[in-house]
């Protein structure tokens, strides 16, 4: 792992193979390995991939104090420029991730020649705000509760009834957060980054999860429509269609990268 400053945080990221830069942003209470390790050597023989931590996740220091999505998104031009891969670079962000990586685009347009957005959103809205506040109690009174819930929330009906009973289990036993998903969590609640989707000029991606309980996928096709000639596609899945669906969605970013 390498570190590299953002202003007074400490931003923990790595990278791998070689070629254009391609940068990888994690979603809530992940980090870059768990959501994305699985998916580095599908890119890696052509790019150099670039895998920030933001606050809360991995080994990233800060403050401790509430996050904001400008701030994430400095977290990790700092990682790109540190890592010093050939630029502009394609950028993709799962979920909260996905707002960090528009915001990037919208700040920078420079910085980035492509854009891809996962299970992302525009805005939190009423029915987010109640399930996202029911994390936060979740994950306050009882972190084993929580990850049940979100192993339910997080895969579809149809990948959690053919996996059965014993990988289920086994799933909700390797679910673990890191004590930063309650500031991420926060930021969650109130994000808002409609102001900046007008800004974004690099060529963009949105992809929805059909099936997608925590970002539904409404929410993912509106923030499609917010984004000037952006390209649409949407995939079978739960939210995690990282880990659902990744050869799809591997094959889907690096045909559009390309």
């Amino acid at each position: 792992m390498r570190y590299v400053a953002s202003g007074t945080d400490l931003v923990e990221y790595a990278t791998a193979g070689s070629g254009p830069g391609l940068v990888l942003v994690h979603g809530t209470g992940s980090d870059a390995e768990s959501n994305y390790g699985h998916l580095v050597g599908r890119f890696s023989d052509r790019h150099t991939v670039i895998t920030p931590n933001y606050s809360g996740s991995g080994g990233t220091k800060d403050s401790g104090g509430p996050l904001t999505i400008d701030g994430l998104a400095r977290q990790v031009e700092a990682a790109v420029a540190d890592a010093g891969a050939p630029g502009p670079v394609a950028v993709v962000g799962f979920s909260l991730g996905a707002a960090v990586a528009a915001a990037l685009a919208a700040i920078r347009p420079e910085l980035v020649s492509k854009l891809v957005l996962v299970a992302g959103w525009a805005a939190t809205g009423p029915r987010q705000r109640l399930a996202f506040g029911l994390w936060r109690r979740l994950w306050t009174a009882d972190p084993a509760l929580f990850a049940r819930f979100v192993t339910t929330e997080g895969w579809s009906s149809a990948w959690l009834d053919d996996a059965g009973d014993t990988a289920i289990e086994r799933t909700v036993a390797q679910t673990s957060f890191p004590d930063g998903a309650r500031r991420q969590i926060d930021l969650d609640i109130a994000l808002d980054i409609r102001a900046l989707l007008p800004d974004i000029t690099a060529p963009t991606l949105v992809v929805g999860a059909a099936r997608d309980q925590i970002v539904p996928v409404a929410y993912t096709r509106e923030l499609h429509e917010s984004i000037p000639g952006s390209r649409y596609e949407e995939l079978d899945s739960g939210h995690l269609v990282i880990h659902e669906r990744p050869a799809e969605l591997a094959g889907l970013i690096r045909d559009f990268v390309a």
